[in-house]
C-alpha cells in the first residue's frame, strides 16, 4: 500500500516538480495537487492523504492559514511545508502547528526525500509499536527534527548546487555547462564548478562531446 500525498501549490512548475520527485518514491503516490488552501481544504472534505505538501505563500489562502484550518478540523494528515522565504516568524508558527519537515525552496531532489522518509519512518514506528517505549519515542522525536544538510566545502553554496540539482531533475539527456549557465543564469566558471563537485559525488556523469567541430566540450547528465 503506497502513501497518498496532496500537494498543494500555486506555482504549475513547481507543483510539477514535487509531483515528479514524490512519484519517484515508489512507496508513495499523488492523490491530487491543489492551487491554493481553499481547494485544499475542499478536497480534503471528502478524501483522506496521509500527507500534504504544502506551500506557505499562495493567492486565496496561504499554507499557514490552511494550516490552521487542517488542525482545527481535525483532519489526520501530516504536513511538510514548503517556502521561498526563510523567516523564522513562519517557521516558529509552522512547527507550533505540527508539521514534520520543513523545506526551503530550492531543495534538492535528495533533500525532498529525506522528508518522505522522515514521515513514513514515522508512521511505521507508531503501525508496528502499540505500546511505545522510549527508545520507540526517541526515534520518532530523532526523526522528526529538522535534518542537518551535510557541510558543504568551500565554495559550494546550498542554495546553488539545489538549484543545479533541482535543474537536472526537470531536464534529461545530456547538458552543456553553457546551456545550463544560460538557463539558471549562473556564470561558465560556477557552472563549471558544481559539476566537478557533483561528479566527484557521484550524482551526475560527465561525458566529452568530440564532435564539436573545436574544442571537446563536457557534458553532464543525472545518473
Amino acid at each position: 500500500m503506497k502513501y497518498s500525498v496532496l500537494i498543494v501549490e500555486d506555482d504549475p512548475m513547481v507543483a510539477m516538480i514535487n509531483e515528479q520527485y514524490v512519484l519517484k518514491n515508489p512507496d508513495f503516490q499523488v492523490a491530487a495537487s491543489c492551487r491554493n488552501g481553499k481547494e485544499a481544504l475542499d478536497y480534503l472534505e471528502n478524501n483522506k492523504v496521509d500527507l500534504i505538501v504544502l506551500d506557505v505563500y499562495m493567492p486565496v489562502m496561504d499554507g499557514v492559514e490552511t494550516l490552521k484550518n487542517i488542525r482545527d478540523r481535525k483532519i489526520p494528515s501530516e504536513v511538510i511545508m514548503v517556502t521561498a522565504a526563510n523567516d523564522s516568524e513562519t517557521l516558529e508558527n509552522t512547527m507550533h502547528l505540527g508539521v514534520i519537515d520543513y523545506l526551503i525552496k530550492p531543495f534538492a531532489f535528495e533533500r525532498f526525500q529525506v522528508a518522505l522518509e522522515k514521515f513514513a519512518s514515522k508512521v511505521s514506528t507508531l503501525k508496528q509499536n502499540k505500546v511505545l517505549d522510549q527508545s520507540c519515542i526517541d526515534s520518532i522525536i530523532t526523526s522528526s527534527k529538522s535534518t542537518k544538510e551535510k557541510d558543504l566545502p568551500k565554495g559550494i553554496q546550498e542554495k546553488t548546487l539545489s538549484t543545479i540539482l533541482s535543474y537536472f531533475e526537470m531536464h534529461e539527456g545530456w547538458q552543456s555547462s553553457d546551456l545550463i549557465a544560460e538557463r539558471l543564469g549562473f556564470s561558465i566558471v560556477t557552472v563549471r564548478h558544481y559539476m566537478n563537485y557533483l561528479v566527484d559525488q557521484g550524482l551526475i556523469k560527465a561525458d566529452v562531446n568530440y564532435e564539436t567541430g573545436g574544442r571537446p566540450c563536457m557534458l553532464y547528465r543525472k545518473k
